[in-house]
């Protein structure tokens, strides 16, 4: 039996005037966001909608707003959102929760800032970055990160073709002239702020730990397909265990899609700002019908 998955975008999808519309056009979106500003101490609509880039490029604001994005469009849904398998891409996977009925609003949304301070103070103790490596196989880039002085590893296995190296920057640098050596058609150095999903956030992981411990997590709606495992979880402890993971550990988002694909899942929608997931979904299984409502 086919099955419908929803999936949830992460940080890179942001632009000025997200989920204006939905803020303008609904009643129900609109006392959810001030519920949020509420929740936050500032008025994070008021970036989301009228921002700089530079304002919306800010880990603390980013994380908050593409999660509050998503979740509000899935909200607005309604009926319409029968999801029978959900995922979500780093950050995305706190958004798939909440519409999965796992974790509440409020609740997923004080992870987030959590999650975004956290890293950013990580970010802060040590100099850290990723790079997008193209056109090597994955088993490659696993062998030249492994070879490399110093802490480089994958973090974002995105689609065949296109995986994201994390780590310190003398060794990120070092990696990308091996991956180009190794046949890569390109590595370069993204305009990130830190080494996220690498060993180097081990600082953010133990603060949020404590946060995602506290947090009541129940059975979602259907099974949630999470970046660390990259297969169905339903369990409550496990969906906790994978999201404390979740920081030091790649997202493994080709790997996730495959499993839902395996599992029925024939249609994809993408719930929240950007395009990104329907196209690497689209890589990762061209079989498969892909869509997204922002």
């Amino acid at each position: 039996m086919s099955k419908h998955a929803y999936v949830f975008p992460g940080q890179g999808s942001q632009f000025v005037g997200m989920g204006k519309d939905l803020y303008d056009s609904n009643e129900q979106a609109k006392a959810l966001f001030e519920q949020a500003n509420d929740i936050l101490g500032f008025r994070i609509t008021d970036l989301m909608f009228h921002g700089t880039d530079e304002d919306l490029r800010q880990t603390s604001v980013t994380q908050p707003a593409i999660f509050l994005h998503s979740v509000i469009r899935a909200v607005v849904l309604g009926s319409e959102f029968k999801p029978d398998m959900v995922a979500g891409h780093s950050l995305g996977e706190f958004s798939a929760l909440v519409a999965a009925g796992a974790m509440r609003f409020e609740d997923g949304l004080k992870l987030v800032e959590q999650r975004a301070l956290a890293m950013q103070e990580a970010c802060e103790l040590v100099s850290g970055t990723m790079a997008a490596v193209l056109a090597l196989d994955d088993e490659k880039v696993e062998a030249v990160c492994a070879e490399t002085e110093g802490v480089v590893v994958p973090a974002n296995y995105n689609c065949p073709g296109q995986l994201v190296i994390s780590g310190a920057y003398a060794a990120v640098e070092a990696a990308c002239e091996g991956m180009k050596a190794a046949g890569a058609k390109r590595a370069l150095i993204l305009p990130v702020g830190g080494a996220f999903h690498s060993p180097l956030m081990e600082p953010a992981r133990e603060k949020l730990a404590k946060a995602i411990e506290a947090t009541e997590i129940v059975t979602p709606m259907c099974a949630i397909y999470q970046n660390v495992t990259a297969s169905a979880v339903t369990d409550q402890g496990e969906i906790k265990r994978n999201l404390v993971a979740q920081l030091t550990a790649p997202v493994r988002w080709t790997q996730s899609v495959r499993a839902m694909v395996a599992d029925g899942g024939l249609k994809f929608t993408e719930v929240g700002p950007g395009k990104v997931l329907q196209g690497l979904v689209k890589k990762i299984a061209p079989e498969v019908e892909a869509e997204s409502i922002a």
